[in-house]
């Protein structure tokens, strides 16, 4: 396969994966971003590489064009290139690492004879460094001819491709979210709580992040439901309903989000999952008849 890019879009993954793949003997071309100080910047980090700001013929003179823009910006993007490109685009492969959105964001340039795909890296980019992408999955989907590309690029880049039908990739993605930004989220809270309590926030990392670390190692060892740990994990409910009543001095996100994680814990961990959401479900309404009653009595 003739190893010839072009990288439409100069941010973290853009740089990065051109980068890696420069250094795997990938010819790059075009490096585009929306100014051209941005796309110099992008091809000092890259190593090679010619800089344009805005969408440019250059573009075609690689054979695969991979978009790495942000994902409200791939379908004008792609129209722009089937309208400089035209007829020269037949034979071309053009991929975007969307994880979201599916192959059907290109049909502009397809239209015009490229084959179109997506091929998403399941792994997070500093913009910094280059983070090692060996044994990571990348979800690759669309035309067969840039499937095979993509799967091409990803053992490259030491990856594992794993194909994802177009319309399942939203789902595929919210499963991403969850187990990354979500799961950041619910660390920083922890560290919020102990730093009201006096904490420093250095303190609050380093009593949490080591729990969480050994929680996932187990998991990986021995298996979700042998990970598990906690009151909950117990079916210890009074400590479940004395973090709530402890919550409720919080924003308001605070005990929602408890209440709604260990739901969602019942529903993938436990055994009994009907029991112990039944369980839960009586400390809410035992909450909110508490509230009702003070509500009345004030």
């Amino acid at each position: 396969m003739e190893k010839t890019l072009a990288i439409v879009g100069a941010g973290r993954v853009g740089r990065a994966l051109g980068r890696r793949l420069r250094e795997l003997g990938w010819k790059i071309g075009a490096v585009v971003a929306r100014s051209e100080a941005k796309a110099r910047k992008a091809v000092r980090f890259i190593g090679a590489g010619k800089a344009h700001a805005g969408t440019t013929r250059q573009i075609l003179s690689s054979r695969v064009i991979l978009i790495t823009t942000p994902d409200d910006e791939i379908t004008s993007v792609a129209q722009e290139l089937a309208r400089i490109g035209a007829e020269e685009l037949r034979g071309k492969v053009v991929l975007h690492t969307s994880g979201a959105l599916d192959a059907s964001v290109l049909e502009s340039v397809k239209a015009q004879g490229a084959t179109v795909g997506s091929m998403h890296p399941l792994q997070s980019f500093s913009g910094v460094s280059v983070p090692s992408l060996e044994g990571r999955v990348f979800a690759v989907e669309g035309d067969t001819e840039a499937v095979r590309v993509g799967r091409q690029m990803t053992r490259c880049l030491g990856g594992s491709a794993v194909r994802i039908a177009g319309e399942k990739k939203a789902l595929y993605h919210a499963a991403a979210a969850m187990a990354a930004g979500n799961v950041l989220a619910v660390e920083e809270a922890g560290m919020q709580l102990l730093i009201s309590l006096g904490m420093k926030r250095s303190e609050a990392l380093r009593a949490l992040l080591p729990l969480t670390r050994q929680v996932l190692e187990n998991m990986e060892r021995l298996g979700p439901r042998a990970a598990w740990t906690g009151p909950l994990s117990r079916g210890d409910y009074k400590v479940v309903k004395a973090h709530l009543a402890a919550l409720r001095e919080c924003p308001a996100e605070f005990p929602e989000a408890y209440v709604a994680l260990n739901r969602l814990a019942a529903r993938v961990l436990a055994k009994d999952a009907a029991a112990m959401l039944a369980e839960l479900g009586k400390l809410s309404e035992g909450k909110k008849a508490k509230a009702n009653a003070m509500g009345g009595n004030a």
